[in-house]
């Protein structure tokens, strides 16, 4: 048998096990699939055809970012951005699940990756990923808050206080801070941009006023390991349910609304821009500065 019908056999093969994994759904899935563990417990999946589609499994794996060699990188600034999930074009983050989506929102996402040991959490005492986090001190990084009830002694009636602890909201994470490199790569004339690290932002509150204090990260990810577990949940689509991608292809195609909060040009002291009143408008020019660096290197 020569090589040319080997190859043809073995493809083949390949074809028909593939059409019979797509023909019938009862075939089991990979282990890594995405909708196997749902990333919350309280969410089930439905125990009949919920539908008129005879779905099939969906399972992607992330390709390799693209590296740039120093030699080839010409310039290049860090920023760090700050995605508001309250924006209209950000309400992927907020959908509370389905099936392709690990059944939560995408902060349950990212805390499941943690707590199953598919991604390392750090702290924020800084976002250089310096110290990493074990299961209890993540656990803590979450926080919570804790409740007091009376209730009623079974035995003695007698009215007792019962000290809970309340679970953790999603719904306080309201933004996520990115942090990434703009880098222009002179082998191939482009100018680059990938995310490094990624941090939910919590909203902090009063104990005593319940007033609104800040939104302060919770733990930061290295995003270059975390994108190989997004590539397994899709994004919520609004206008086609039907049709959608990964979480992965979301941040690479950059699909969100966000906006500057602070970046290493001209900063010695890494000052945010938060902190100033025209913080956006400080924000707006970095950006505007970067592609204007990108004009000047095309026309040299």
């Amino acid at each position: 048998m020569n090589i040319l019908n080997k190859i043809g056999l073995t493809v083949g093969a390949l074809l028909v096990t593939g059409a019979a994994f797509a023909q019938n759904p009862s075939v089991d899935p990979p282990a890594n699939s995405s909708y196997d563990e749902p990333v919350n417990s309280l969410w089930k999946p439905s125990l009949v055809k919920d539908g008129i589609i005879d779905r099939v499994p969906h399972v992607n794996k992330a390709t390799d970012l693209a590296r740039i060699r120093e030699v080839d990188a010409a310039w290049g600034h860090r920023v760090w951005r700050q995605i508001d999930v309250r924006e209209k074009q950000n309400q992927a983050f907020i959908y509370e699940g389905d099936e392709y989506t690990g059944g939560g929102a995408f902060v349950e996402i990212l805390i499941d990756a943690v707590k199953k040991g598919k991604v390392q959490a750090y702290s924020i005492l800084d976002d250089r990923f310096t110290q990493a986090l074990d299961l209890e001190a993540f656990n803590t990084s979450l926080g919570g808050t804790w409740d007091t009830t009376e209730v009623p002694d079974i035995n003695t009636g007698e009215i007792i206080i019962k000290v809970t602890r309340r679970e953790f909201d999603v719904n306080t994470v309201t933004k996520y801070r990115l942090k990434e490199d703009w880098v222009f790569d002179r082998n191939t004339g482009r100018l680059m941009v990938q995310i490094v690290g990624i941090a939910p932002l919590k909203d902090q509150y009063d104990p005593n006023t319940n007033a609104f204090l800040y939104s302060g990260p919770l733990f930061w990810l290295y995003y270059p390991d975390l994108r190989k577990v997004l590539a397994n949940y899709e994004v919520y689509n609004p206008q086609n349910s039907l049709h959608r991608m990964t979480w992965a292809d979301y941040f690479d195609g950059r699909y969100f609304s966000s906006y500057i909060i602070k970046s290493d040009a001209n900063n010695p002291r890494g000052l945010d821009f938060e902190r100033n009143l025209r913080g956006l408008e400080e924000g707006e020019r970095a950006m505007e500065a970067i592609m204007a660096k990108e004009d000047d290197m095309w026309a040299r």
